[in-house]
């Protein structure tokens, strides 16, 4: 009798640990599953943390990439289209333009000395000079000429397209401020307005040219900018930079160029767009290219050869649920 009760509590023990088993197993999974997300967050806190720090904001440098007091030419330029356009400007066109005014201002004064009523009392009745109507045709044709051939080269210049590996930068002009965007660099667009008079003085930049977000490029890579407008007709202008083209709603035009060095070079908006026109400054912050790098990245972006986030980082191995014993059976 002994015996026919201990194998009856051994079989109901035994089937206890049997229905018990799987109980246990899905209480041990909703715990795994828990600590999965932790064990993501502690894989994402080092990314997280690697992410590096924005480069330090440039100081902008009197005098260069902005009007100088009592300035009567064109700004310093610091791009190789600029170079060219001043070269145009001061040795091609300034001394032909003095020398024809100086010329005809000479000219005037001796026919008024010359052909007074006192010094030649006898007019000459001359008509024709075949000479001098040669002369005053060919000289003026030869000088357009002279002139059109660097001017012809310059819009050609202006006008190149970008290579292939320049950086691209949308341009949205709104009333009244820009907005920058990297599509290839994976940054949204955000917005650049004026600074107020005290935080300009507060960083040393000029009142009604500072702004609070810099339009961020590199310094010696060629640039690529796809401008347009959100609301009315504005016009991206830098000076420095010989840049200009206007942003027009419903159309992309676009504009490249090279900065030469680093530096904060600034413009404004050239096309009359509405009240405060005169106050949506651009601020171009040129850094060298490994600076300019860090700051893509510190912005969330990256450069082209980077290794997407989640193909750099080693995916971690998923969590096993520590396997439970079930109880021994124990004779009573």
């Amino acid at each position: 009798m002994n015996m026919l009760r201990s194998i009856v509590l051994a079989g109901l023990l035994g089937l206890n640990a049997v229905t018990a088993a799987p109980v246990l197993a899905q209480e041990a999974a909703p715990a795994a599953q828990t600590a999965a997300p932790a064990t993501d967050a502690a894989a994402a806190a080092p990314a997280e943390a690697a992410k590096p720090a924005p480069p330090a904001r440039l100081k902008p440098v009197e005098g260069i990439g902005m009007p100088r007091p009592g300035e009567m030419t064109f700004q310093e330029q610091f791009s190789s289209t600029g170079h060219y356009a001043r070269w145009i400007h001061d040795a091609v066109l300034l001394p032909i333009i003095t020398v024809i005014s100086l010329f005809v201002l000479g000219l005037l004064l001796w026919v008024i000395i010359r052909y007074r009523r006192a010094a030649n009392p006898t007019p000459s009745k001359t008509a024709h000079n075949t000479v001098i109507e040669v002369v005053w045709t060919l000289a003026p044709v030869l000088i357009l000429v002279g002139i059109a051939i660097p001017s012809i080269d310059l819009i050609a210049k202006q006008y190149k397209p970008a290579p292939k590996d320049a950086l691209t930068v949308k341009v949205t002009g709104y009333q009244w401020y820009w907005g920058y965007e990297y599509p290839d660099n994976g940054i949204g667009e955000f917005v650049s307005n004026m600074l107020p008079a005290d935080k300009a003085l507060a960083n040393g930049e000029p009142y009604l040219l500072g702004a609070d977000n810099r339009l961020v490029l590199p310094a010696g890579k060629p640039i690529k900018l796809i401008i347009t407008g959100a609301d009315v007709i504005h016009s991206f202008a830098v000076p420095s930079l010989w840049v200009k083209m206007d942003a027009v709603p419903g159309r992309l035009n676009e504009k490249s160029f090279t900065i030469d060095k680093p530096g904060v070079y600034y413009g404004q908006c050239s096309e009359l767009c509405g009240a405060r026109h005169g106050f949506m400054p651009i601020a171009i912050e040129a850094l060298p290219p490994a600076q300019f790098a860090q700051w893509v990245r510190s912005q969330g972006g990256t450069m082209p050869g980077d290794k997407p986030a989640d193909a750099a980082a080693p995916a971690a191995p998923a969590p096993q649920a520590a396997a439970t014993p079930a109880p021994a059976a124990t004779n009573s």
